[in-house]
């Protein structure tokens, strides 16, 4: 693989090309297509995806502190890979596995994150406010302070989630599990709760005016 032409921009049509453990930082990936590309271990710190076809690529390990991920991720594997501080806005993470990955000022307003696995992440104080997040998994998720405001999580599952502090106002809960959550002083005016499960939650201090059922 021709590393430098990657890098200067020349090759783009990358779709199931093994790049990995290659140092890519700092590269303009803008519209390339790395469809099903292993990408284990690479490093792309303050790269740039927009526009990019990333669909099923493997990003396990990844670097991708800085990047612009606005790009198709759809099913991608983002497992134990750092995020710190990505631009995710409006992306398409739809089925995504972020099991073990770094998100920290990760920005996921407006994301598509339906079906995607984010058991025991930590999203604390992340922006995910106007995320798809119906039918996520973020079972035992670390979510205090997350601004979670007209997120939709419509059956999402969110049992012993930490939802401290956090802004679901207008959100869209109905159907979700909250089993067990912690949802202390956490503010839910105007959220939908139709059929939500707060079996065992803690709503102690929450802000429920308004709430719409």
């Amino acid at each position: 693989m021709n590393i430098e032409a990657i890098k200067s921009g020349e090759l783009k049509q990358l779709a199931g090309a093994n790049l990995e453990d290659e140092n890519l930082s700092k590269t303009d990936l803008s519209r390339a297509n790395l469809a099903g590309a292993t990408l284990v271990g690479t490093d792309f710190a303050h790269s740039k995806f927009e526009g990019a076809h990333l669909e099923g690529a493997n990003f396990m390990g990844a670097n991708l502190q800085q990047t612009d991920l606005r790009a198709n991720l759809m099913g991608a594997n983002l497992m134990q890979a750092d995020l710190t501080g990505a631009d995710v806005r409006g992306s398409n993470l739809r089925g995504a596995n972020f099991m073990g990955a770094t998100l920290s000022e990760v920005s996921f307003a407006g994301a598509f994150l339906s079906g995607s696995n984010l058991i025991n992440v930590n999203l604390q104080g992340v922006d995910l406010r106007g995320a798809d997040l119906r039918g996520a998994n973020l079972t035992g998720a670390n979510l205090k302070g997350a601004d979670l405001s007209r997120a939709d999580l419509q059956g999402a599952l969110l049992s012993e989630a930490d939802l401290e502090e956090a802004d679901l106002r207008k959100a869209n809960l109905a159907g979700a599990n909250l089993s067990g959550a912690n949802l202390l002083c956490a503010e839910l005016e105007d959220a939908n709760l139709d059929g939500a499960n707060f079996d065992k939650a803690c709503l102690v201090g929450t802000m429920l005016q308004k709430v719409v059922k």
